[in-house]
C-alpha cells in the first residue's frame, strides 16, 4: 500500500497549457486527485490509469463540499489510497485555503508538499495585455479578495483605493458596485477598470471602462463569476498593446 501523503498543486489560471511541468509530473504520480471548480478538468488527462479523480469544487453560492468535508476527505483518501493531490486553480497559496488543508493533514501525521502554480491574479491580466506595473505609472500592485469570510467587503479595499497601486480584486463580482463606490469616494471615479471573466480560457470575456461606469457595463455584458477586476491607470495601456499586436500580426501575414 502507498504511503499517505498530500501534495497541493497549482493548476494555473484556466488554460490547461499554463500548468508547470512539475505539476504535470505530480499528477501522473497521484493515487487520488481532488480537483476544484477553477482547475480545468482537461488536466485530468495526466492522471495515471486507475487513479481516483473527484470534483470537490467551491464557487460563490455553490459548494460541492464544505471545507471541513474536504479536509476529512483528504485524510480518508490518503490513509486508504496513498498519495492525494489537491488540484487547485491558480496558485494554492493565493486565496486557495491551502493552510487549512495542510494543518488538517499534518494533524494526523500526513506529510505535505506544495507545487506552486501561476496565479490568475497575474496571468489573466497579462493574457489581455494589461501590465500590472509600468515605469512612470505605478510602482506596485495589490491582490485582494473582494469579500471576507463573513461576506463583508474587505477593509483592505478601502486602503487599496487610497494608493496609486494597480489593484487586482478576486471573488468580488457580487460586491462590484459597492467596491467601485469606495474607489470613487477616494477620487478614483475616472480611473480605468478591466473585468476579465474566465480568463485564459476559450470562454473568456472582457469589459473595460472606468470606476464610474464599469458596474453598468459589466451588468450589460452579463459578466459574472469567476472574474478578475483590475483597477488602475495601467488598464489604459491595454488598447494600444492590443492594437500594436494586431498590426504586427497583419504585417507578418502580408509578408508571407
Amino acid at each position: 500500500m502507498s504511503i499517505p501523503q498530500l501534495t497541493l498543486v497549482g493548476a494555473g489560471p484556466g488554460d490547461p497549457e499554463l500548468i508547470t511541468l512539475k505539476a504535470v509530473k505530480t499528477l501522473q504520480q497521484a493515487d487520488v486527485i481532488l480537483y476544484d471548480a477553477l482547475a480545468n478538468d482537461a488536466l485530468l488527462q495526466y492522471a495515471r490509469p486507475g487513479a481516483i479523480t473527484r470534483f470537490v469544487g467551491k464557487r460563490y453560492g455553490c459548494h460541492a463540499l464544505s471545507q471541513q468535508e474536504i479536509n476529512h476527505l483528504i485524510i480518508e483518501m490518503a490513509q486508504r489510497h496513498g498519495h492525494v493531490v489537491r488540484l487547485k486553480g491558480g496558485d494554492p497559496f493565493v486565496f486557495g485555503r491551502a493552510q487549512e488543508e495542510i494543518e488538517a493533514a499534518r494533524a494526523v501525521g500526513i506529510p505535505v508538499a506544495v507545487v506552486p502554480g501561476i496565479s490568475s491574479a497575474l496571468a489573466v491580466p497579462a493574457s489581455q495585455m494589461v501590465p500590472l506595473t509600468c515605469r512612470g505609472i505605478n510602482e506596485s500592485f495589490w491582490v485582494t479578495t473582494g469579500t471576507t469570510q463573513s461576506g463583508e467587503i474587505s477593509a483592505d479595499i478601502k486602503l487599496a483605493a487610497q494608493s496609486s497601486a494597480t489593484v487586482i480584486i478576486l471573488m468580488a463580482m457580487s460586491k462590484l458596485e459597492t467596491i467601485m463606490d469606495i474607489f470613487a469616494a477616494n477620487g478614483k471615479a475616472e480611473t480605468p477598470v478591466a473585468i476579465i471573466q474566465e480568463g485564459t480560457t476559450t470562454r473568456q470575456k472582457m469589459v473595460t471602462g472606468t470606476v464610474r461606469d464599469i458596474a453598468f457595463k459589466a451588468q450589460y455584458a452579463g459578466l459574472g463569476n469567476p472574474s478578475i477586476i483590475v483597477v488602475g491607470e495601467v488598464v489604459s495601456l491595454q488598447a494600444s498593446n492590443i492594437k500594436a499586436q494586431v498590426q504586427h500580426e497583419l504585417l507578418r501575414v502580408s509578408a508571407r
